[in-house]
Parts: C-alpha cells; sequence; structure tokens
C-alpha cells in the first residue's frame, strides 16, 4: 500500500522532500504542458477541439487543489504578460485583451476547476473509476458554468450555451472516459509495485 501522507498522484510519483525546486518544476512543467495542449488542435465533429480542459483536470488531479491551481494562475499569468499561451494566440490577440474576450471565463474556470478536481483527489476519488469520472465531471461543470456566464455577457445565454458548450460536450465525455480508464490503474499499478 502507498503510505497515507501520499495524498495525490504527483506525490507517489515523486518524492516530496525537494521543496520549493520540486514544486517551481511541476508548476513550470505544468504551465508548459498547458501552453502545448491549447495549440494541438484535434480534428473533431462539429468543431476541432484542443486537450487543454483535459490537462487542467489532470494537473489537478495529479498536483492536488494547491499546486494544481497554481500551475493553472502561473499559465494565466504568463498569457496576461502577453506569452501566446492560450488557444488561438497570438492570432486572436494577446494579454489582457484576449482574457477580456469572451472566452476569457473559462480561463478562470480553468484555475477553478485545477482546484476542483485536485481537491477531489485529495479525497481519494481518483483511486476507482466512478469516483475519476465525478472528479472530472465535477471539474468541467465548474468551467462550463464560469465560461457560460461570461461568455453569455458577450451573446445571451441561449447562444452562449449552443456555441460554447453543446459542440463540446461529446469531446469533453472522451477526455472523461480516458482519464477514468487510466487514472486508476496507474493507482492500481503504483499501489502493486509500492512507489
Amino acid at each position: 500500500m502507498l503510505q497515507a501522507k501520499r495524498l495525490v498522484l504527483i506525490d507517489a510519483l515523486l518524492e516530496k522532500d525537494s521543496g520549493q525546486f520540486r514544486a517551481l518544476f511541476l508548476i513550470l512543467v505544468g504551465s508548459l504542458l498547458l501552453t502545448a495542449s491549447a495549440k494541438v488542435q484535434v480534428p473533431f465533429y462539429p468543431v476541432p477541439m484542443t486537450l487543454q480542459t483535459l490537462v487542467v483536470l489532470l494537473i489537478g488531479v495529479a498536483f492536488g487543489w494547491r499546486m494544481g491551481s497554481a500551475t493553472v494562475l502561473a499559465y494565466l499569468a504568463q498569457g496576461a504578460l502577453g506569452f501566446p499561451v492560450f488557444a488561438g494566440t497570438p492570432e486572436k490577440g494577446l494579454g489582457l485583451l484576449y482574457m477580456a474576450g469572451p472566452t476569457g471565463g473559462y480561463l478562470l474556470g480553468f484555475a477553478l476547476a485545477a482546484a476542483t478536481t485536485g481537491w477531489l483527489a485529495e479525497r481519494g476519488l481518483d483511486r476507482s473509476a466512478i469516483g475519476t469520472a465525478f472528479a472530472m465531471a465535477a471539474g468541467n461543470v465548474v468551467i462550463y458554468v464560469c465560461g457560460l456566464v461570461w461568455l453569455s455577457s458577450f451573446v445571451g445565454m441561449e447562444k452562449a450555451i449552443a456555441f460554447g458548450m453543446v459542440p463540446f460536450l461529446f469531446g469533453d465525455l472522451m477526455k472523461i472516459a480516458l482519464a477514468t480508464a487510466t487514472l486508476p490503474m496507474i493507482w492500481k499499478f503504483l499501489n502493486r509495485h509500492q512507489l
């Protein structure tokens, strides 16, 4: 069995005594993964999708709520400073101007979703398929609520739901299924090999 002090996946994989260097390294790696996931589009119907929401939620689950939300906040800070880290940047603008646009609520939702999935993972929900599905779905709900409320101020709630949620639901279900199939298997492997 894993030691009781190992609450989240990253603690089971890496020694925790590395201090601040470990935290800064993980935040940097996480923000780079978020940037890469925002830039790679996966052909999907009816609209192309990125893997960004999956990476946001997995960062929360793997890092826990504090480190997960800190990682997403670091990513958002990079974007606010004008680095082209978001999907559609630099073509659709940079910095705070981009963040204040129609998709700004989804960006805010990323930080809250990482905190949500991280908090749930710290309580062991990522160790079973049902728990993982619940944690990932809860994170997606947080992203959608923040994103739709913000987007509705630009286009109204009906259009926000039609264009800012409905086309992405099937893709998000696929991402939840991927995490649900993967995370519990990783925990079983770690428990079996006592890593």
